[in-house]
């Protein structure tokens, strides 16, 4: 085909194109945002911001305020060891339960953000905190300190335990 019989595009339909795909790029990248004030919005109704102790109720203010209480009580951990232990235990969700494994099997299933089960919860917890395994703050803070009773500290810590 000769260079004259080809199609060429108009700088129109190329400013059109870009402009598409660069609305669409900037749609996609402003969903997240709009979906997390919504839901910022929608649990701040419903759900204290913060903590009781003041700390943000997120992830970031139950670690913060574990770290803390560990602090005070001399329980080795770093932010990064109990985040990157959250993350793979329960993807950051304080209500996980393990409903499969062999502990749940038995009839103890691992429960909360660092996914411990009953009896270890109760033997490691830590004075001054909830008694709810399902409490962020109890939960990451029993955790930690079994993890430093058995590994030296949660930071050591880097697959089921």
């Amino acid at each position: 085909m000769s260079a004259a019989a080809q199609h060429r595009r108009t700088p129109t339909s190329r400013l059109v194109r870009t402009l598409v795909v660069a609305g669409t790029g900037a749609a996609v990248l402003a969903l997240p945002i709009i979906g997390a004030t919504s839901a910022s919005a929608a649990t701040s109704t419903t759900t204290a911001s913060v903590t009781t102790a003041g700390y943000p109720n997120n992830l970031d203010g139950w670690i913060r305020e574990s770290l803390a209480i560990m602090s005070q009580k001399g329980i080795p951990g770093t932010y990064n060891g109990i985040y990157r232990n959250v993350i793979r235990e329960s993807s950051g969700n304080p209500l996980a339960i393990n409903n499969w494994d062999s502990n749940a099997a038995a009839g103890i299933p691992s429960k909360g953000l660092l996914q411990v089960i009953d009896p270890t919860f109760k033997a490691y917890h830590v004075a001054g905190t909830s008694f709810d395994p399902y409490d962020p703050v109890a939960n990451i803070t029993a955790a930690c300190n079994y993890a430093a009773a058995r590994y030296g500290s949660i930071d050591n810590v880097s697959s089921a335990y």
